[in-house]
């Protein structure tokens, strides 16, 4: 049987019975999803006008905007304004952002087709199953290739969720699987300089996993494996890979080991700004002569840079990123506003910043994503923090109250919409 194959009857077989607390987590993903789009959409709100203009009528709803288009469009825009601000959810075993594709592709899904909530939740579960067993059988080889894992492994995802949503048989799975592996893309390059495209990794994958799941319902046949063939999608997308990794039994759900981002910067960053938290104010800002962070070595490149080229290049910045916590006392959506990472005291403290790798942390990774902030006066004094497990983490969960807090901060008037819509399970439009 092709690796495909097994992959297929992997998923199908842990599909086969999901306990009600796996979906209690999907339904703390949703809500989770539903407020970081909301707040994304209403910051691009203008950015969005002219090419909403242009998109084509429909019946599936774009999350903020009193707007409704087509299903592949609000797939991607939805799935952009998910990721824009830097709080939606991800997974370190897989290196991943998940919602912002699966879920913007699920409720595209939705909106053409009928899917009971239930069938909603399951979709979800068996999407960021897909998605994180993908990635996890390449890493850390895909990242450093370049390849952006929430647009590659997003897009497969994202198609296997609305699959499993619509309850396709294992011939349709293999063609969806097939079609999304073809459709799946994503440049981390696409982050770098002053760029603010990072996040249509995101929505194009949602998009395209849509139109992918949907080639589940016409009767071509897909390749026999396209994940391990001589010019299949593993071998292509990494130089190593662990092919157990695919389909070996656990007893959980990779949802489950999913984190919630409280601070509004990248996942790398999160350690760090915590420990900087947990030692603000030892020693004055204005005290400080350096400050050293010591992490492990995916953190490093990519996130070491001290010149901020605007908002989403500070979200992606250690250095940035401490020193907005050191001197603000928060690292929320408002601290990495170009007021704030503009200001000058924030500027100076930025470049005193040095993050460097510390091989231990390296070694305990990505079991734990370790950073150790060490702050030095103009003595020579110095106090540190380490942080292990940083907030939002498995090993260190937001609670269903502080999903619930966190969705009233970022959605204002719209998060009782949001809470009864997800947990009392309400069926129709938002």
């Amino acid at each position: 049987m092709s690796q495909a194959s097994l992959f297929i009857k992997y998923l199908q077989q842990k599909a086969a019975y999901i306990p009600e607390t796996v979906f209690d987590k999907a339904r703390d993903c949703l809500c989770d999803y539903l407020a970081v789009t909301e707040a994304g959409a209403a910051a691009n709100k203008k950015r969005w006008a002219v090419f909403l203009d242009h998109a084509s009528l429909g019946n599936t709803q774009v999350i903020g905007y009193d707007i409704s288009t087509d299903s592949k469009t609000a797939a991607l825009v939805n799935g952009f304004n998910a990721h824009s601000l830097e709080l939606d959810d991800g997974q370190r075993f897989a290196m991943i952002h998940l919602g912002g594709s699966i879920i913007s592709a699920l409720l595209s899904a939705a909106s053409e087709n009928q899917i009971e909530r239930k069938e909603l939740l399951r979709g979800m579960i068996m999407g960021y199953e897909a998605a994180c067993r993908l990635s996890i059988s390449m890493q850390p080889s895909h990242k450093k290739l370049g390849f952006h894992t929430a647009g590659t492994c997003g897009t497969v995802g994202s198609a296997i969720a609305v699959a499993f949503a619509l309850n396709m048989n294992f011939e349709q799975l293999k063609t969806v699987l097939t079609a999304a592996l073809s459709s799946a893309a994503g440049l981390l390059e696409i982050q770098e300089q002053a760029s603010e495209l990072k996040p249509y990794n995101i929505g194009r994958a949602a998009m395209d996993g849509l139109i992918a799941a949907y080639m589940g319902m016409t009767d071509f046949v897909g390749s026999d494996d396209m994940l391990d063939g001589e010019r299949g999608f593993l071998k292509i997308f990494s130089r190593k890979n662990n092919l157990k990794k695919l389909t070996e039994k656990t007893d959980y759900f990779e949802i489950e080991r999913i984190y919630v981002k409280p601070f509004a910067a990248c996942r790398h960053c999160h350690s760090a700004i915590e420990a900087a938290l947990k030692v603000r104010g030892k020693i004055a800002a204005e005290d400080i002569n350096r400050i050293e962070v010591q992490t492990y070595h995916l953190a490093v490149k990519g996130h070491d840079h001290t010149e901020i080229a605007g908002s989403a290049s500070a979200k992606l910045s250690i250095p940035c990123s401490v020193a907005v916590a050191l001197v603000l006392g928060k690292a929320d959506v408002s601290s990495f506003d170009l007021s704030y990472i503009g200001r000058k005291d924030i500027k100076e403290l930025t470049r005193k910043v040095k993050v460097v790798e510390n091989e231990q942390f390296t070694k305990e990774s990505p079991d734990k994503r370790i950073s150790r902030v060490i702050i030095y006066d103009r003595k020579g004094n110095s106090t540190f923090c380490q942080v292990d497990y940083a907030k939002g983490d498995p090993e260190n969960p937001m609670s269903r109250h502080e999903i619930i807090e966190k969705t009233y901060a970022l959605a204002n008037d719209q998060a009782k919409r949001i809470i009864d819509y997800v947990y009392r399970d309400r069926g129709g439009k938002l």
